[in-house]
């Protein structure tokens, strides 16, 4: 009777002091153990993409590789020169792009309003220029299909004004014998300007269906 007791009594001091002890062990910090993560190493950046970020930003552009796509080397010569480009591994089909601040350009247009003497050209027509110049250059001739890009197109590249044209290429060797091209202007007012030529060899349906897949690739900030 009495070691019954004696339980019993051990069994109520355990009942009684236990849930304290329990709150007193969850107080107590825990040693955790330290896990080290590896970080995979920034790929590095290519001074032709370094250059191309510096254009970008003074001309308030974003950009950003498609899916699929890699770097290439852009021309950059007599015949033509661009700032960057990138292309689809095995398929034929590479994008080439140049970017231009019109800010300068722009102050020093509003500079010379007023004086004929200095008057300058408003740099907001300057894609009309360069669009027709590269088309010339890269077809040798005048007759090449072109469009104006819609109001609704604009607004998903937050630009202002805009053109494509639609080309036969003359067979050089600075194109890398490309046969056809989609070069397509955008300009974004007192702001840059965007020209982008896509090069294939086969004007199909696999064509557009590339180029959807770099929609996104390039626009003028908001």
């Amino acid at each position: 009777m009495k070691q019954f007791k004696q339980i019993l009594l051990t069994g109520i001091l355990l009942f009684c002091f236990a849930p304290a002890l329990f709150v007193e062990a969850q107080r107590r910090p825990v040693k955790q153990k330290t896990v080290t993560v590896v970080k995979p190493a920034p790929k590095p950046v290519s001074a032709q993409l370094k250059n191309f970020q510096r254009l970008l930003s003074q001309a308030n552009v974003s950009f950003n590789l498609p899916k699929g796509f890699r770097e290439t080397n852009a021309p950059n010569n007599e015949d033509f020169s661009f700032d960057y480009a990138i292309e689809i591994p095995g398929k034929e089909f590479e994008i080439w792009f140049q970017v231009k601040s019109q800010k300068e350009n722009y102050a020093s247009y509003q500079r010379s309003i007023g004086d004929k003497s200095t008057m300058q050209a408003n740099p907001d027509s300057l894609y009309l220029g360069m669009g027709t110049a590269h088309a010339l250059a890269f077809t040798g001739e005048h007759d090449f299909f072109t469009r104006t890009i819609p109001p609704g197109y604009l607004e998903r590249y937050n630009a202002d004004a805009g053109k494509t044209y639609l080309l036969n290429l003359l067979d050089l060797p600075a194109t890398k014998h490309y046969k056809y091209a989609l070069l397509i202007t955008l300009q974004k007012d007192h702001i840059g300007t965007i020209l982008a030529v896509c090069f294939t060899n086969e004007k199909g349906p696999e064509f557009f269906k590339n180029i959807d897949k770099a929609r996104n690739t390039i626009r003028f900030k908001p």
